[in-house]
């Protein structure tokens, strides 16, 4: 199936927007039709403060936060060349994540923006050391093999945290925050995601030249007048951006960033410039999704957005990496 980018774009924003109204209608508390009204005519009321003060935040949040993570892995499968690249892929994610068990195990739990701040923290940490990294070994492979290595090791460091964590209260909510959730987000959290998108939107404004012609190699590219130190900076810092503050947004949520561009490109999209905003789209699609699906489960069930999301992806990885076990095989 191929479609145009605008097309493909109406179809999205459209999809979101209507998803948005059908789980507006869906929550812990059963709304009456008086009770609608209330909500759309009193605004200080019990029924508009459920609605507009509680489901549409989270639903909001979740586009935000699924469009952050779908354009982060946009970017760095533009640049590593790597269909099985994610955010994740660096260390950032885990940084992030690490940086909030940090915060909790010392107490900052019930300090307002405490847990998001050091989230946020600690993936700027781990793109501190990718950038300097960056400026003396530009070269993709290179970049993975720190990235898988910082990955393990904030692996690492986590799995010590709960270890030595104080309490089984402490571990239970270190472990709530690696699931993921974007359950209770308020307005500030949907202005973060605003943010995030603007900000590294104008960091990538007009990198369509280097990402396409980095698509025929990196010598190609430097032929071509690409500086590739520059250019992988700028994506590292977006994308390790975006990454950061979905993590002290919703927590830890996987292979929103490895789906989205696939999904794109089957649509026939394979410019790799061009990819970044119907990636974002679908990332924010996907997520909606997939919160939605989290609501209509029954509350003894009690999955988390980023179980079920890996539960989701975690077959599509294995599915693309055999396709290109397979391609390598046959070059």
């Amino acid at each position: 199936m191929r479609l145009s980018l605008r097309v493909l774009s109406i179809i999205l924003g459209v999809s979101i927007a209507v998803l948005l109204v059908i789980l507006m209608l869906f929550g812990d508390v059963s709304l009456s039709g008086d009770m609608w009204l209330d909500a759309l005519v009193r605004w200080k009321s019990l029924p508009a403060e459920i609605v507009w003060g509680i489901r549409l935040p989270r639903n909001l949040a979740a586009v935000g936060v699924g469009a952050m993570l779908g354009m982060s892995g946009a970017l760095m499968q533009g640049l590593l060349r790597n269909p099985l690249a994610e955010p994740g892929l660096l260390g950032v994610s885990a940084g992030a994540g690490l940086g909030a068990a940090f915060a909790i195990v010392f107490g900052f739990g019930l300090v307002p923006f405490a847990v998001e701040g050091a989230a946020l923290a600690g993936a700027a940490v781990v793109a501190v050391i990718l950038i300097v990294f960056v400026q003396r070994f530009p070269q993709r492979q290179s970049l993975i093999l720190l990235g898988v290595g910082l990955s393990s090791l904030c692996g690492a460091l986590m799995a010590l945290v709960l270890n030595l964590a104080p309490s089984p209260v402490t571990r239970s909510e270190i472990l709530g925050w690696t699931m993921g959730s974007v359950q209770n987000r308020s307005g500030f959290d949907v202005v973060v995601c605003l943010v995030g998108l603007a900000v590294a939107s104008s960091l990538t404004f007009g990198l369509g030249k280097g990402l396409r012609f980095l698509t025929l190699g990196e010598e190609t590219a430097r032929s071509m007048g690409v500086d590739m130190t520059r250019l992988t900076q700028v994506i590292v810092i977006g994308s390790s951006l975006l990454a950061g503050l979905s993590v002290s947004v919703a927590g830890v949520i996987g292979f929103v960033g490895l789906a989205a561009p696939h999904f794109v490109r089957a649509c026939g999209i394979r410019d790799p410039y061009l990819l970044i905003w119907p990636s974002a789209l679908t990332g924010g699609l996907l997520v909606l999704v997939a919160d939605g699906l989290v609501r209509l489960m029954p509350p003894t069930a009690d999955i988390h957005l980023g179980v079920l999301t890996s539960l989701i992806g975690a077959p599509l990885f294995a599915i693309l990496a055999y396709k290109s076990a397979r391609s390598w095989m046959q070059d």
